[in-house]
């Protein structure tokens, strides 16, 4: 399906060194807000109180918030859980108070506000859980990172593969440097976001690598550059498509999804727009730089003897 048919390919790869360089120190700038700020991590990682309170008539969670930020909490997540009449409050741990205090001090506020206020359970979240928090998200990260380089590796060639994996993590990075810079809270929903993020990020990848493909089979006469551009242009519609109908869901939820969904939408909202840069401006310059050719498409995608060289589905698999 496409929108629109831009008849004259754009030269995406005349301005790629120029964009390269911004990525680069865009890239750069992350790791460096990454390392002298860091990520400010919720009570998931960083260990804390979580209560659950109970309510006669539905909750105003607006109101919740308001009332533990008058505590002097900055970093509380409060949200309904299982019923409108329930929610969960998470504390982030605070020297000289306890579990028990925080809980009780927090309780007597809620009650002063809203007399129906009832303590359903408070636990404590050590800090030795939120290490294993992180220990088995960065985990899911490299596996993540492992299976896509093998994948694009064994699907195309291996210079698509170092090309995509770059691409994706520059993604990946740069939405850690604007969460670092910004000091937003990580919690577990917004490195959700950033796994699912790469696999967003290493489908638009894939989508213009194919293109490539066919093209180095179809076109003989089109050099390296020429290639990539019409790739790119070719496939335009469809990203227009598929990312302006994703997107339109994660604002919805950034406008109205309220305080739980904001950061996770936030971090889509970013993954999705620099996943669309790299994949033209950071994965393909990389794969051209790297010096694929005709040669290495005909060689990865293995022409079945017998079939005709010129038809751009030869070798092809399902």
């Amino acid at each position: 399906m496409e929108l629109f048919k831009i008849r004259r390919d754009i030269p995406f790869m005349r301005h790629a060194l120029v964009l390269n360089v911004v990525s680069a120190v865009t890239f750069v700038l992350a790791v460096f807000f990454l390392f002298s700020r860091g990520l400010h991590l919720s009570v998931e990682f960083t260990g804390g109180t979580v209560m659950e309170v109970g309510y006669t008539q539905a909750a105003d969670v607006p109101k919740i918030r308001s009332v533990i930020g008058g505590l002097g909490y900055t970093d509380v997540q409060v949200q309904n859980f299982g019923t409108a009449r329930d929610v969960i409050i998470r504390l982030p741990a605070r020297k000289g108070e306890n579990s028990a205090q925080q809980s009780a001090a927090a309780l007597v506020a809620l009650k002063q506000a809203d007399a129906g206020a009832e303590l359903r359970r408070s636990e404590f979240v050590g800090p030795q859980v939120g290490e294993e928090l992180a220990s088995d998200g960065l985990k899911a990260l490299g596996m993540v990172v492992v299976g896509i380089m093998l994948y694009l590796a064994i699907r195309f060639e291996w210079k698509f593969a170092v090309a995509a994996i770059v691409a994706n993590l520059h993604d990946v990075v740069i939405i850690l440097g604007f969460f670092a810079f910004f000091q937003w809270e990580f919690s577990l929903p917004v490195l959700a976001a950033v796994l699912a993020v790469l696999g967003y990020s290493v489908n638009e990848s894939v989508v213009i690598f194919d293109r490539i493909r066919e093209n180095f089979r179809r076109y003989r006469k089109m050099n390296t550059v020429e290639i990539i551009d019409n790739a790119i242009t070719s496939t335009i519609s469809r990203t227009i498509i598929t990312h302006g109908s994703t997107q339109i869901m994660v604002l919805s939820m950034l406008l109205f999804g309220g305080p739980t969904l904001y950061y996770f939408a936030l971090a889509l909202t970013i993954g999705i727009c620099f996943g669309i840069y790299s994949s033209v401006f950071v994965g393909a310059a990389i794969a051209m730089w790297l010096g694929i050719k005709r040669e290495d498409m005909i060689k990865s995608t293995g022409a079945v003897k017998g079939e005709d060289p010129n038809d751009p589905n030869a070798g092809a698999m399902v």
